[in-house]
């Protein structure tokens, strides 16, 4: 064992699952702060700010975030932007749609009317209140 570790120190020879190690980490404390953030209700522009992240980073990571399973409530943020009309239209959209692509719903509900931002927005809601 003693000449392994020698041959591997001499040779400078790092194990390539630890470098998969270092970026899953990296990745999950990305999440966890999005996720401890959100509890707190942080607005979304400053944890993306926080994060050096797009605002449409910062939605894909949340929407892989649900994906996995995990509840988010992002209520304050979606009240405070989107009113309850529009919210009520797109929940209901999602709720009898037979896909939840963004896309689909921008075409049923009107491009002009909603913003693919604010669909990416309710369909989060959606997906963690209905299907987490």
């Amino acid at each position: 064992i003693n000449l392994i570790k020698n041959y591997v120190e001499e040779n400078e020879i790092t194990r390539p699952n630890d470098m998969v190690i270092k970026s899953v980490i990296n990745k999950s404390g990305l999440k966890i702060y999005i996720i401890q953030s959100i509890d707190r209700k942080v607005p979304l522009e400053d944890i993306a700010l926080a994060k050096n992240l797009s605002f449409d980073e910062l939605l894909t990571e949340i929407e892989h975030i649900i994906a996995s399973g995990t509840k988010i409530d992002i209520s304050y943020y979606i009240d405070e932007y989107i009113d309850e009309y529009h919210q009520e239209e797109v929940y209901e959209y999602f709720r009898t749609a037979e896909t939840d692509s963004v896309e689909k719903a921008r075409e049923e509900l009107g491009e002009e009317e909603f913003s693919e931002e604010d669909i990416r927005l309710m369909r989060i809601k959606f997906i963690s209140e209905m299907g987490n």
